[in-house]
């Protein structure tokens, strides 16, 4: 029996049986049904159920009431609800709904029916000469001598005198119990009497639900169940022309099917990714989230007394802590620049620490991608023209609110060839962006440690009416290039904005733990509509 086990398999043979199908010579088992092992089973009882519709409906004219039918041949409603769906479905009959709406007693009113309301049971209790209330609440219980004795002083039955509990009447009748009892025999009583034990609780509405039924247009004393399906047997043995076949509803829907669904961050990554392919350029490897310190801060030309080199901004790991694994001659000519300058820079000045720069961390950004790929080119023979432009995910151990999440999407493209200037720049981000929708560009002077000159990017926001930041570029420093053995006439453009920022504005999400983790609704995602950027 495979993984299940002979124990399983003793209970299915005990318990279950094997339902076939057939729809060809071979036939497979579909599903294991349970086969209880009572001596009645629910299918004799819907056979037996619509023999006696059936048979009834013969002689007489209607059945008035389902529940009053089910339980003179002893069914269930449900069972014989059931039943008169399917006969509808088929026009054997014609089924009518009924509902009618009934007050019922609550748990605490039959309660009161059988025990007596709890201010007849207070004013019971109280002698004629009158008992102290720790006395009276000793006998009753807590329970019903809180709600007694409001329930007798709201009727002027009792008296408090000091500590002591007298009757201002000789006797009492408990009308609550009369009425309950009534209700529960189906008598009618008043709507103010009904508001008041619906307010305590003692009665709720109940809703009944039955049919009455008459023949169909194609009622048959007795239904012949039609064939599903035509079987190589059938054919074989000619009996297809003595039955009789389900008609097929052509009409209805077919089940939809449940395929995947691109999440929305995909489709924005998708079209910009086409974007880029556009222009000319090519995809860097982006495969390695755990990066060091070299490379994603000292062969950036960023000092290591840096702020956004602090573990409250960076993930730094603890196994394995460092790497050892890093170019000799490049690390030397980085120290270099750092600490006394080259190509025409003063450098920082600093003691430049080695260990700072093999510690290992969670990469804040993707130029530590574009670092790597600028250094290989610099080792060819021959200087080759490079566009490249990488999509994926960084971290930064940023608070967690509704703009911040403290892993993301950048996006970030270069371009590396000779002669490049801040002009070829601006014509590269206005070509980009204006294939994202975005005509509306201004440029604002910024400062990062590896580009100069540096610009923020701001696009025209018609919806918010205002200039909203979209991206960062600016021109990679030669002590940045320099070193990797780039061509002293060679430069690089780039620029980069996060994936998470535009897919919002595109789609109209406030939150972005809406848009990204584990707080996405996967209906969000299944009725997104098709990104189509620059439309």
């Amino acid at each position: 029996m495979g993984f299940y086990g002979p124990k399983y398999a003793k209970r299915l043979y005990l318990g279950w049986k094997w339902k076939w199908k057939w729809k060809s010579p071979r036939h497979l088992p579909l599903r294991l049904q349970p086969c209880p092992l009572s001596k009645h089973s629910s299918n004799s009882n819907s056979v037996m159920a619509e023999e006696a519709v059936l048979g009834f409906l013969q002689t007489k004219e209607h059945i008035s009431d389902s529940h009053e039918f089910a339980a003179s041949i002893g069914v269930s409603h449900t069972e014989l609800e059931n039943l008169i769906k399917s006969l509808k479905g088929f026009q054997i009959v014609d089924a009518q709904e009924i509902t009618r709406e009934s007050w019922v007693l609550t748990e605490e009113g039959k309660t009161y029916m059988v025990n007596g309301s709890p201010e007849a049971l207070f004013f019971s209790a109280i002698p004629p000469e009158g008992i102290s209330r720790s006395n009276l609440k000793e006998k009753l219980g807590a329970e019903i001598f809180d709600l007694g004795s409001k329930a007798a002083a709201k009727n002027k039955w009792i008296t408090f005198e000091k500590d002591l509990v007298k009757r201002k009447v000789e006797s009492v009748q408990d009308e609550v119990k009369n009425v309950l009892a009534r209700i529960n025999s189906g008598e009618a009583v008043g709507d103010q009497v009904i508001n008041d034990l619906k307010r305590r609780k003692l009665i709720i509405k109940q809703t009944w639900k039955g049919y009455s039924l008459k023949k169909g247009p194609k009622y048959v004393s007795k239904r012949k169940k039609p064939e599903t399906d035509l079987t190589r047997e059938h054919i074989v043995s000619g009996d297809w022309k003595n039955l009789e076949f389900k008609e097929y509803n052509l009409n209805a829907e077919a089940p939809q099917i449940q395929a995947g669904y691109l999440h929305s961050l995909l489709e924005v990554r998708e079209q910009i990714q086409n974007i880029f392919l556009e222009m000319g350029f090519e995809e860097m490897p982006t495969n390695n989230f755990v990066e060091s310190s070299f490379w994603n801060f000292d062969a950036l030309f960023q000092p290591q007394q840096h702020p956004a080199r602090d573990s409250h901004d960076t993930f730094f790991l603890e196994t394995p802590a460092s790497t050892q694994n890093l170019p000799e001659d490049y690390l030397g000519r980085v120290k270099l620049v750092h600490e006394s300058g080259g190509y025409g820079s003063k450098g920082y000045g600093y003691d430049w620490k080695r260990e700072e720069a093999e510690k290992d961390l969670l990469r804040t950004h993707t130029t530590a991608v574009s670092t790597r790929m600028l250094y290989a080119l610099a080792q060819q023979d021959t200087f080759t023209p490079k566009r490249y432009y990488s999509i994926d995910r960084v971290f930064r151990n940023e608070a967690v609110d509704r703009t911040h999440l403290a892993e993301f999407h950048q996006i970030e493209g270069l371009i590396c060839d000779r002669g490049l200037t801040l002009g070829d720049l601006i014509g590269v981000l206005e070509d980009f962006f204006s294939r994202l929708g975005m005509s509306k560009l201004r440029f604002k002077p910024a400062y990062n440690p590896y580009t100069e000159p540096s610009m923020e990017i701001f696009s025209y926001h018609d919806g918010l009416q205002k200039w909203v930041e979209v991206g960062n570029s600016g021109m990679f420093r030669p002590e940045m290039l320099l070193p990797m053995g780039l061509p002293e006439d060679v430069n690089v453009i780039a620029w980069g904005l996060s994936l998470e920022r535009p897919t919002m504005i595109l789609y109209g999400i406030s939150n972005i733990r809406d848009l990204f983790g584990p707080k996405v609704d996967f209906n969000l995602i299944k009725s997104n509509p098709i990104c189509r950027l620059g439309l």
